[in-house]
């Protein structure tokens, strides 16, 4: 029998192989990597200076060790050339390897900067543990670093590396961070607190370019100032990886388009965490992704088992001004009301009538987590 093929190791591919092994020990299936394969969780580097963890300390496991406890065979440093969905086969470096189910779980890649210049090789991206052990190599002995992005990630970094004692600098082209989540009242006061903690802004700006001056990484703004520092991190967000599906036929929009059952237009091929868009819904964060796995896992088990979305409020990791927040979906109808008071901020997006579709809590007020989710609607209902 031919293995059940999951090509990618995040936390969607051992999220799911994990999954798999509590309703089926002894199902072969192989797991195909370009890294090494370690075990760790990508939320954890954007906080890993305030939880006092290193590179090595973020890893779990290596390939091999999971490899062995959840009795599987884990491909490592092997590169994908292609897919045969004809002959259900995955074309490697190392040679094809048939499937029986095939699993794209090949999350996003960081977004262009665009930035021009003779030193845009120096600036950074952590989209990886192998990203986050060359940015904190890099970040050895500095005292300066400037961040591109003023999002969810660019404002963890912020305040994580603030907290640990460098001087922080994001170059933001919006008004103010996070504006694509939150209202502005809580968006404007996560600014002011970081800044409380450390953190310039250049909001309503973007780099250009980047040169080398005395030692110093330069970047010229497009107002036309320059801004030096010893390390630059481009954190301006992700975009699914989709290229490997198209090139075999299979669709996608913005991201790999999949059903309730995380199936693609491909017969036995599946898509799940980051690359997935799932009933024109791309999320890429942890609930969604532990959703998934679970139903996926059913179904590849043989009990059909559609993906179930609830209300999945995210958690921002940004000590300076802690936030929750249930975004309302792109096309909602309706209005911000905000309460605000010294250290606790709530804000409640409502329909005409009344109806609660996506809440924001800052300090404080994130002790309403659980009853506001209870009022919001599923963002995928179960199937009836």
């Amino acid at each position: 029998m031919e293995p059940i093929v999951i090509i990618g190791t995040g936390m969607a591919g051992y999220g799911l192989l994990r999954e798999l092994r509590k309703l089926d020990r002894e199902a072969p299936v192989t797991l195909i990597t370009a890294d090494d394969g370690a075990v760790y969780a990508k939320p954890s580097l954007s906080n890993a200076f305030a939880t006092g963890k290193t590179p090595d300390q973020l890893q779990s496991q290596t390939a091999e060790q999971i490899g062995v406890s959840l009795n599987a065979q884990v491909l490592t440093h092997t590169q994908v050339q292609g897919i045969d969905v004809t002959t259900q086969q995955v074309r490697t470096d190392h040679g094809p390897i048939a499937y029986s189910r095939l699993v794209l779980a090949v999350g996003a890649d960081p977004i262009a900067h665009g930035v021009q210049g003779e030193a845009t090789e120096l600036i950074h991206r952590v989209n990886d543990l192998s990203d986050y052990r060359e940015f904190r190599a890099a970040l050895e002995g500095k005292r300066s670093v400037t961040i591109l992005g003023g999002g969810l990630i660019g404002c963890e970094f912020a305040n994580d590396l603030a907290t640990a004692g460098f001087q922080v600098t994001v170059v933001h082209r919006g008004a103010y961070p996070l504006e694509r989540l939150l209202p502005s009242e809580i968006a404007q006061q996560l600014g002011a607190n970081l800044e409380q903690a450390g953190v310039q802004w250049r909001y309503g700006c973007t780099a250009l370019t980047v040169e080398m001056q005395n030692k110093e990484i330069a970047l010229t703004l497009d107002d036309g100032s320059m801004l030096t520092s010893d390390v630059v991190l481009s954190a301006i967000g992700l975009r699914p990886r989709i290229e490997m599906a198209v090139k075999a036929g299979i669709a996608a929009e913005r991201g790999i388009v999949v059903d309730r059952l995380l199936q693609t237009n491909a017969p036995n091929v599946f898509a799940i965490g980051d690359c997935a868009e799932v009933s024109g819904l791309v999320l890429p964060f942890v609930q969604p992704l532990l959703q998934q796995v679970r139903a996926l896992a059913a179904t590849l088990s043989g009990q059909s088992t559609p993906v179930v979305y609830p209300a999945m409020p995210v958690a921002v990791k940004t000590p300076a001004l802690p936030i929750t927040v249930a975004p309302a979906p792109i096309d909602a109808q309706g209005q911000w009301s905000v309460e605000s008071q010294e250290t606790c901020l709530a804000a409640r997006f409502e329909d005409a009538a009344g109806h609660l579709l996506g809440f924001a809590l800052g300090g404080q007020a994130s002790s309403l987590r659980s009853t506001l989710t209870k009022r919001l609607p599923a963002l995928l209902p179960a199937v009836q």
